[in-house]
């Protein structure tokens, strides 16, 4: 991983971590479910981004080098592997 993304991806985490302690806190306040339900949709939100990021790298940089090194077929083989993971 790059360090651009890696920096990129650690502070979408801890946004993220930030915001499930929000939503735990919500939760033991009793506070309105609709409002609750809110906050977890922007968390869900947020992880896809944080997917999305890591895809990018992944693809940018670990196919092209696994591609060019010879190890196309395991790569192709993960990325069957993610999609299905995915889409389940």
């Amino acid at each position: 991983m790059d360090t651009d993304t890696r920096k990129d991806v650690l502070r979408r985490l801890a946004y993220i971590e930030g915001h499930l302690g929000g939503v735990r806190q919500m939760i033991e306040q009793d506070q309105y479910c609709v409002d609750v339900l809110k906050q977890t949709y922007a968390v869900r939100r947020a992880i896809e981004k944080l997917e999305s990021k890591l895809l990018s790298g992944h693809l940018h940089h670990c196919v092209v080098d696994g591609i060019t090194g010879g190890e196309g077929e395991r790569v192709l083989d993960e990325l069957v592997e993610l999609y299905g993971l995915a889409h389940r």
